[in-house]
């Protein structure tokens, strides 16, 4: 295994564990300081033990440098594999049929690594496509896209694309639906864009019927493809109660509007619980089995999506990521 490739593969696994951001960053910085060094001076620090006298490369990093330039699986990748890695689902068969991932951000807003390395890191688990959906302007707090970064980052991607060929990195947002429901973004850009995603983030609380209205018109915005996390609860540390709002009006919207439904899988959300996915499900519905992964070993989360949506009936004919990209972009651009 290269260094570089080995140093990666200890920050996927440990961005899938939730591990501490910081400790991710090390690793990712010490496979860019590689990936820029000569193979023969790569060698040379090897041999002479000076690797920690690179910026950005310490003791840790150095001897999974070492290991790897040296033919051996890294100890610390190991030990990783070993204890610390969390357990995902058997794989299931709904896993199997999906072939990209509705749902992810880069460093361009919240995300913590670069929009290539999500794309190869997509690629390396399979997946055909991956639809790069960073925030909207309103969400500062994410390093949301005013209209101009939004417009660089097209650019970036169809650079991407003609590099990265076969995968293919869809063009999206996560955009923020307003209190009446508006989309925080400007129309032409979302005409431009493969998919879009849209979330609320903001006044979780607000009154059940005044929620049902700001998500009924945000899903009837013909620019929406997917509703987001649509009860915004969190399981995690203090957690975050479910907003309110009235299910069956709003999933019949989604029906009618054709808007799938994201069944998003961080575990910090599973979001929406079981009683909703079922209802969903009776509607009618499509749906996103979605990663919303800020960090490449969070691709890997999908698992936990499919196993409630398959313990909910909803099988892979619903479900709008076991298609190819040109039959996704069919179906959002009609």
């Amino acid at each position: 295994m290269h260094p570089a490739k080995a140093l990666r593969t200890i920050a996927f696994h440990l961005e899938r564990a939730r591990e501490p951001t910081y400790l991710v960053a090390a690793f990712r910085r010490a496979a860019a300081v590689v990936d820029r060094l000569p193979a023969a001076e790569l060698a040379a620090r090897v041999r002479e033990g000076t690797l920690t006298t690179l910026a950005g490369i310490g003791k840790a990093t150095a001897e999974v440098i070492t290991d790897a330039a040296q033919g051996r699986e890294p100890a610390y990748l190991t030990r990783l594999l070993e204890s610390s890695a969390p357990e995902l689902p058997e794989p299931s068969a709904l896993r199997a049929a999906l072939k990209g991932d509705c749902h992810t951000h880069s460093d361009w807003s919240d995300g913590g690594s670069p929009i290539r390395e999500m794309a190869e890191a997509a690629a390396e688990i399979g997946h055909e496509w991956l639809a790069l959906t960073d925030h909207s302007p309103r969400l500062t707090v994410a390093r949301g896209l005013s209209a101009d970064r939004l417009r660089e980052q097209l650019d970036v991607i169809d650079a991407l694309n003609e590099e990265l060929a076969p995968f293919r990195i869809l063009s999206g947002i996560e955009v923020d639906i307003h209190l009446d429901g508006s989309l925080d973004q400007e129309p032409e850009l979302l005409d431009r864009l493969d998919v879009v995603v849209a979330s609320v983030h903001s006044k979780l609380r607000m009154p059940k019927a005044e929620m049902t209205e700001r998500m009924l018109a945000a899903v009837a915005d013909p620019h929406v493809n997917v509703l987001g996390h649509c009860t915004g609860r969190l399981l995690a540390g203090r957690g975050r109660a479910e907003s309110q709002f009235d299910a069956e009006a709003v999933f019949e919207a989604c029906r009618e509007h054709d808007v799938a439904v994201e069944i998003n899988s961080r575990p910090e959300r599973l979001d929406p619980p079981r009683r909703l996915l079922r209802a969903a499900e009776a509607a009618g519905c499509r749906f996103a089995i979605d990663s919303d992964a800020h960090a490449p070993g969070q691709l890997d989360w999908l698992e936990y999506g499919c196993v409630r949506a398959e313990e909910c009936g909803i099988g892979p004919e619903r479900v709008i990521n076991t298609w190819t990209a040109a039959e996704l972009t069919g179906w959002t651009r009609r």
